[in-house]
């Protein structure tokens, strides 16, 4: 499983701040939470702390001073990714664009030149798809446009957009219907990927939701995750699940091995 560590958001007021300020130690710090807690990529997002590259750039070179993970460069503007991917010691993840050809026409090839990987949101201009055959189709969209820029299936993380259980419960069933079939685009298969905390947004039993609803779309082929890295019981949760995909081979000290 792919675990993408969320923390560095400017969305949590200790890192806006820290932006603000251009405090490198709080960024440094969570980069090595999460790191510690086995993250496979760090996300790095300035929100709207700042519109400047630089500062995007900045952040990332402080998280990368302290650990050697790859980053996941959370900005979809073309003139910011043509500054910060350069920065970046490995290939990143871009994350995020959606199914709109202009979008994928701009981004796309920048993605290609540096040989980074993309997180392809299955919506469009019309917004959040109602059903799992509108995600389907979006996605559809998004891998026939990689193939034309020369960028392999792995490099492509397909997101079936998860919405609010307590606002949107009827989406459920239609995200995981869409993860299910994803996976079927190509052989070896492109990425499935989720911002998990979207499925709890506004409800009280968050870990729990989340937990419940992870496991759930590991099942239906979701292999990389967005998420709080820093939530034991949710990790333990994924890699318990792995196991029962087959994707981890059995021994009693699974979890401490991960750990370790």
């Amino acid at each position: 499983m792919i675990l993408i560590g969320e923390r560095i958001n400017a969305g949590f007021k200790d890192i806006k701040e820290a932006i603000m300020n251009k405090d490198g130690d709080t960024i440094k710090n969570w980069a090595k939470i999460q790191a510690d807690a086995k993250a496979t990529y760090i996300d790095v997002n300035m929100g709207t702390a700042s519109k400047d590259p630089a500062t995007l750039c900045w952040m990332i070179e402080q998280v990368q001073s302290v650990t050697d993970l790859p980053i996941s460069i959370d900005n979809n503007k073309a003139d910011i990714l043509k500054e910060a991917i350069p920065v970046c010691n490995k290939p990143p993840i871009v994350n995020s664009t959606t199914a709109e050809a202009a979008k994928l026409d701009l981004l796309l090839p920048i993605v290609a030149e540096h040989g980074a990987s993309i997180i392809g949101l299955s919506m469009d201009e019309e917004g959040s798809p109602p059903n799992a055959e509108k995600r389907v189709e979006n996605a559809g969209k998004i891998f026939e446009k990689i193939m034309e820029y020369g960028i392999p299936p792995e490099h492509l993380f397909l997101d079936p957009i998860v919405m609010p259980l307590k606002f949107k419960q009827e989406q459920a069933a239609a995200i995981m219907e869409a993860t299910a079939q994803f996976k079927f685009f190509s052989d070896p298969p492109c990425h499935i990927v989720c911002g998990l905390s979207n499925i709890s947004i506004g409800a009280k039993h968050k870990k729990l939701i989340n937990r419940i609803f992870c496991t759930m779309l590991i099942a239906n082929g979701l292999d990389a995750v967005i998420l709080d890295i820093t939530d034991k019981e949710l990790v333990d949760a994924i890699l318990t699940a792995e196991l029962f995909m087959n994707k981890q081979i059995y021994a009693d000290s699974y979890i401490e091995a991960f750990g370790s």
